[in-house]
């Protein structure tokens, strides 16, 4: 039987700020609705594209660090320190001058164009479906592990509170159905209002329980010199399996390639996620990009904050213990607020994780959506699909990703999930050089990007799986490896992200020799600097709201 005791209060208030958050999602759908309804991608998949800098910094907030952030970073700074954890501190300050500079272009020429993924974007500006399809596909695969992991987290809450037994597969599982039944149903009535309009709860409830741990806590175990002490006694310990220390308190020499090409290539990646650029489009303006990159970096003054309760954990001795009784660091988070504060706090702190997986989680499903319905659906199957059609098409689908999701986190091993997401940030840097090149320059050859993308792809893919865990011997036990013939350890992504553009530079000026025809561009150097006051863009706005739902395909 389950050794774990249920924590009514902690539950009853965790359930109260779901119910209050579910009907939130529901009511949104009535939410600046235009007077046609939801019955077009701009409405139902990107809100209408009508959010302002606070709304579009919840959102962005709420998407960008998910649950699996808060429980991920903590966990890992607890199982095996600085180089796994902290480095999703720096990465996330390198992140916002690439949104202050490269989303505001993307929001322009998508706004006067009427594209609603970054695919879109590809297809219209270098005229290939096979190019648009790639950057869709591979947005979609990287995009289902991610919305697993989401559920990680809403079940890493469920374990600590006491819900589930070991011998008992449906009781552990039907709180996380439930709660998946509910994200689907507002999902597929409210569109992207839903997630915008419950991730300003979720991220002021993220807030209150960091700002009162990060306050509370060091001062019931002493004060932060003695919660880094224990942490660079724990982490320095020789684990005996690998005959090597557990982890690393500071990293020393041997790991700065490791830790700065982490942060570089994840920075990089992250705006790659469709979720992130749904973010983005729905967006109002070109300025409402570049303010919310100015006031976004608070989330990671927070996100340095939370990655510091892995080392209070290890003061605190917080045990995160899961059903079958084995370790898992996952739960280090909802177990430290459960044991060191009081049961209607904890209620609180392990409700924020649970909500901060349903905004992702939605706006991952919409994306997803978004790219199948018009990157695959219309352009491959039916080219004169209607506004309406369209958005029916992508409810569907958002409903069929989320149940791919659930079946990642019910039917596998967490590991699977995991290590799926480790190879989709992979694979989603591979799309950066169509996406990002192309706002700035013609200059690539479609082909060539496509060929590089897949040995990108390819190449990443066998690096990860030829990283073997220390300790249990399994693949794919990790996302640094050297460089090919050398002992320069780096992030597999930007050494296959390399390899992709080296391969596309070559190939573009053998095809540029042999005269090759270079498809299409339907767009123009003013669409990129293009802002909401732009002429071409208010008369539109004013026919239309906004942009003409459907339209023509970007490549015919």
């Amino acid at each position: 039987m389950n050794g774990r005791e249920i924590n009514w209060i902690a539950l009853i208030v965790v359930i109260v700020l779901f119910v209050i958050v579910a009907v939130m999602g529901f009511l949104a759908a009535r939410w600046r609705k235009s007077d046609d309804g939801l019955h077009s991608l701009d409405e139902w998949g990107l809100g209408g594209r009508g959010f302002g800098t606070w709304i579009t910094w919840f959102l962005l907030g709420g998407d960008l660090y998910t649950a699996y952030t808060f429980v991920a970073v903590p966990a890992a700074m607890w199982a095996t320190g600085a180089v796994t954890g902290f480095f999703a501190v720096p990465y996330t300050i390198v992140l916002y001058p690439i949104i202050f500079i490269i989303m505001s272009r993307l929001w322009s020429v998508s706004h006067r164009h009427g594209y609603v993924t970054s695919a879109d974007f590809v297809g219209g500006r270098y005229g290939s479906r096979w190019l648009s399809l790639a950057v869709a596909v591979t947005g979609i695969v990287a995009t289902m592990p991610y919305i697993a992991l989401q559920l990680v987290g809403i079940k890493s809450v469920l374990t600590v509170l006491g819900l589930g037994s070991s011998e008992n597969v449906l009781l552990t599982d039907l709180p996380l159905i439930l709660a998946f039944v509910v994200l689907a149903a507002y999902t597929y009535t409210s569109g992207l209002r839903a997630p915008a309009m419950i991730a300003v709860v979720k991220d002021l409830l993220i807030y209150l329980s960091v700002i009162v741990a990060v306050i509370y806590l060091p001062i019931k175990f002493g004060g932060w010199d003695a919660i880094f002490g224990a942490a660079e006694t724990k982490l320095g310990t020789v684990n005996q399996a690998t005959g090597k220390p557990a982890g690393v308190f500071i990293p020393g020499g041997a790991n700065y390639s490791a830790y700065w090409t982490l942060a570089l290539g994840s920075a990089l990646a992250l705006f790659m996620y469709p979720h992130s650029v749904t973010g983005v489009l729905a967006s109002k303006g070109r300025n409402t990009i570049r303010r919310n990159a100015a006031i976004l970096p608070l989330y990671s003054l927070m996100l340095g904050f939370l990655a510091l309760l892995g080392y209070v954990a290890i003061k605190a001795g917080t045990k995160p213990t899961d059903l079958d009784g084995s370790v898992n660091p996952q739960l280090v988070v909802p177990q430290l607020f459960l044991d060191h504060f009081p049961a209607w706090f904890a209620g609180v702190a392990l409700a924020a994780i649970a909500i901060g997986a349903l905004v992702p989680a939605a706006i991952m499903s919409i994306a997803a959506a978004n790219l199948f319905t018009r990157n695959v659906y219309r352009d491959f199957i039916r080219p004169d699909v209607d506004p309406k059609t369209e958005a029916s098409v992508s409810k569907i689908v958002s409903l069929v990703v989320k149940v791919g999701a659930l079946i990642f986190v019910v039917a596998m091993d967490q590991t699977t999930a995991i290590n799926l997401q480790l190879l989709g940030g992979i694979w989603i840097l591979q799309t950066f050089p169509a996406v990002v090149a192309g706002l700035y320059t013609r200059w690539f050859d479609r082909w060539a990007l496509l060929v590089g993308w897949a040995v990108g792809i390819a190449f990443g893919t066998v690096s990860a799986y030829n990283v073997v865990n220390p300790v249990t011997h399994a693949h794919f036990g990790g996302s640094v490896a050297p460089i090919p013939g050398t002992d320069f350890s780096v992030y597999i992504a930007v050494t296959a992200f390399a390899l992709n553009l080296i391969v596309a530079a070559v190939l573009t000026l053998v095809l540029r020799a042999l005269k090759v025809p270079a498809g299409q561009d339907k767009t123009r150097a003013s669409d990129y600097g293009a802002d909401e006051t732009d002429p071409k863009v208010t008369a539109i706005e004013r026919t239309h709201r906004f942009v003409e739902p459907g339209g023509a395909p970007p490549v015919p």
